[in-house]
């Protein structure tokens, strides 16, 4: 892989066996020398078919590249076109792409709503959904059948830690907005034009680190005694509403 950034490592048999059927941009698929069965013999054919290279390799090399003991001795690389480490991103975003709006989650757990998110803010229009390797679930299956194979044509922006993601946001200008249950209206609080709106864990909601990094902290006005709402209906929401303010700008 020339740009680790660009891939995903998707594993388990049934996965890769269905990204290869829907024709996914694979690169390489790495097989364990002791993975059998009837599977295995289509998704070779399959392959083979394609011209994509098999990699016969051990266990131990599966497990660490899917971060995953559940890897059925089976992983592949998926390219995601859009996918680049946040330097690249923020490396044009400048000039007349000054106008930014991304998302970065803080601790989202439940990979079915990072993929329901990563949907949503696509759908939306903004320009990146920054996704940390620490801290953040995983672009696992559960993700991209959440997301409905989006994913693999997502603004996803990848980086190390949230963090060290809104650390470079701010060197480069951005405003740090903060979802939360309290704070001013979504619907009345001025928005910048170059914005960083930050999703916080489907318990806790944002960390305390990031809180005291945020510019403002924003929230959805609820009725009814609602408490709150599931973070991927909230970053539906709010990534909704970023859209219609820039149609105006």
């Amino acid at each position: 892989m020339s740009d680790p950034y660009k891939y995903l490592v998707l594993h388990g048999r049934k996965p890769v066996y269905e990204a290869l059927e829907e024709g996914l941009e694979i690169a390489c698929i790495h097989l364990s020398q002791k993975a059998t069965g009837e599977i295995i013999q289509n998704i070779k054919s399959l392959a083979n078919a394609r011209g994509i290279r098999i990699e016969i390799t051990t266990e131990n090399r599966i497990s660490a590249l899917s971060k995953s003991g559940q890897h059925q001795g089976i992983a592949a690389d998926l390219k995601a076109q859009r996918m680049q480490s946040l330097p690249h991103f923020l490396s044009e975003r400048n000039g007349r792409k000054h106008q930014t709006y991304v998302v970065v989650l803080d601790g989202v757990h439940n990979p079915a709503n990072v993929g329901m998110i990563i949907r949503t803010v696509t759908a939306a229009g903004l320009d990146g959904i920054i996704i940390p390797d620490k801290g953040t679930a995983k672009i696992n299956p559960v993700a991209i059948k959440a997301s409905a194979g989006t994913v693999f044509k997502a603004p996803i922006v990848r980086v190390d830690t949230t963090s060290n993601a809104i650390d470079q946001l701010i060197e480069n200008r951005f405003e740090i907005v903060g979802l939360e249950t309290s704070g001013e209206s979504l619907y009345q609080v001025e928005l910048p034009e170059r914005m960083a709106l930050v999703l916080g864990n489907e318990t806790s909601g944002l960390n305390e680190e990031t809180i005291g990094k945020l510019s403002k902290i924003i929230s959805i006005p609820l009725a009814n005694n609602i408490e709150s709402l599931n973070v991927a209906a909230s970053a539906a929401i709010a990534s909704y509403e970023i859209f219609r303010r820039s149609l105006a700008i």
